[in-house]
């Protein structure tokens, strides 16, 4: 009787020890730190250009985030000289692919974006309106999407493209145009960091990395 008590008490003492460092690693697994605790330094971090998606529509949901992402942005003296134009027709994005030697990809996807900047309301409206661009390209990775910057200023033949394309008046000037979508494929981020391009109190020289 008594060797029966000791080997069911062993065996419950062994049940126990195996449940406890089962119930350890869980919880190791579980509070594992990622890369990047911080939401948004994920995203910036993660953020990668993307230029072929699937034959899917973004929705008006998620394009409202991008563009409430995009006037969060930034501006001198608070001008916000922005203007924002949000293209779905098939027939304007394809133009714009064709006149555009970068945004060839435009072909490829259902919506762009296409940032501009009231040239009266600032003379360095392209800075603001960059600013606001890359809160669309950080928001869209945010959301799952993938986007690409392709420039449109200061090159006067490809400014005349997309003004031609979506209509602007003169004093309306486009940056750049953003196709989005939904990633074909899963792509990762460029290692771009380097540590000699930072310099501490004053510019040390030539940080080219040979």
């Amino acid at each position: 009787m008594r060797t029966y008590f000791y080997k069911e008490t062993f065996l419950i003492l062994f049940i126990s020890i195996i449940m406890v460092n089962l119930s350890s690693c869980n919880q190791n697994q579980n509070t594992e730190k990622p890369e990047f605790e911080n939401k948004a330094i994920e995203a910036i971090m993660n953020r990668t250009s993307i230029r072929v998606y699937q034959d899917r529509d973004v929705n008006d949901d998620k394009i409202n985030i991008l563009m409430k992402a995009a006037m969060a942005a930034p501006s001198g003296k608070n001008t916000q000289p922005w203007e924002f134009v949000v293209v779905k027709d098939r027939e304007t994005l394809d133009f714009m692919a064709e006149g555009l030697p970068y945004a060839k990809m435009l072909k490829n996807t259902r919506q762009a974006i296409v940032v501009c900047g009231d040239s009266i309301k600032s003379f360095y409206w392209y800075l603001d309106c960059s600013t606001a661009a890359q809160n669309i390209l950080i928001a869209a990775q945010s959301l799952g999407l993938g986007a690409v910057w392709t420039a449109a200023y200061p090159y006067e033949e490809r400014m005349a493209v997309v003004k031609e394309a979506i209509k602007l008046p003169d004093n309306i000037l486009p940056l750049c145009v953003i196709p989005f979508g939904y990633p074909e494929a899963p792509q990762g981020p460029k290692k771009k960091y380097k540590p000699s391009k930072v310099h501490r109190d004053r510019f040390k020289g030539d940080s080219t990395e040979k």
